[in-house]
């Protein structure tokens, strides 16, 4: 069996099973938050299966140095209702879901009051997600950017990446689940973590566990 090594994972709003894949399995993990933001990517962006199928939802920032902006400076944009506009997207998505109801309030709670910086609004999220799904984690984060990871396997541009690399988990190895919109679409896999936090709850933990990252794709493999 391929040993996981620690990992560098970009800062990842509601990020993906994929991304939970890696802080269950890795023995440590670092989170970058001084790299140069990078648009369009899982730092501010996350897919959920709605009633038309896959969606990505998108929050709106400001980059106080413009194009220089480092990810840890990134402001929410509080100009629009953002916000409301992705809840009602879960509530349309993930009502019927078997968990939703249990669950909502908490996350509904972090939606209305959004804080000013993504990463804050980042973590208080991750961190109710990994509370949730009873799974103990605890990460660093990092001091400065790192340019040549060390003994790290480096993530950042790959998860929710716009240029999909081969590492990416095909469809047949993520175990398909029963999704609220099955009986219309075939499984969609590796959907933001909400997607199993809503549809399995407790037993969200369980199928992290079964699914080891990057299988054929580490080094050594």
């Amino acid at each position: 069996m391929i040993v996981i090594p620690p990992v560098l994972l970009p800062v990842a709003c509601l990020p993906d099973a994929e991304y939970f894949c890696w802080l269950t399995h890795a023995p440590a993990v670092t989170i970058e938050i001084h790299e140069t933001f990078p648009k369009q990517t899982c730092r501010n962006r996350y897919r959920i299966a709605t009633s038309n199928g896959p969606q990505i939802l998108s929050v709106p920032v400001n980059k106080p140095l413009g194009n220089h902006s480092p990810t840890a400076a990134v402001e929410i944009d509080r100009k629009s209702n953002w916000n409301i506009i992705h809840w009602r997207a879960l509530e349309s998505a993930y009502n019927k879901s078997p968990f939703f109801l249990y669950y909502r309030d908490q996350f509904e709670a972090l939606f209305m009051q959004p804080p000013v910086l993504l990463t804050d609004f980042n973590f208080r999220l991750l961190e109710t997600c990994i509370r949730l799904i009873s799974t103990p984690r605890t990460f660093n984060l990092t001091e400065r950017y790192i340019h040549e990871p060390e003994n790290l396997y480096d993530m950042r541009g790959r998860i929710m990446s716009k240029r999909p690399g081969p590492h990416q988990w095909s469809i047949t190895e993520f175990e398909p689940y029963i999704q609220v919109f099955s009986e219309k679409y075939a499984f969609i896999p590796n959907l933001s973590i909400l997607d199993l936090i809503f549809n399995l709850g407790p037993e969200t933990a369980d199928y992290l566990k079964k699914h080891r990252p990057g299988i054929g794709h580490l080094p050594g493999s």
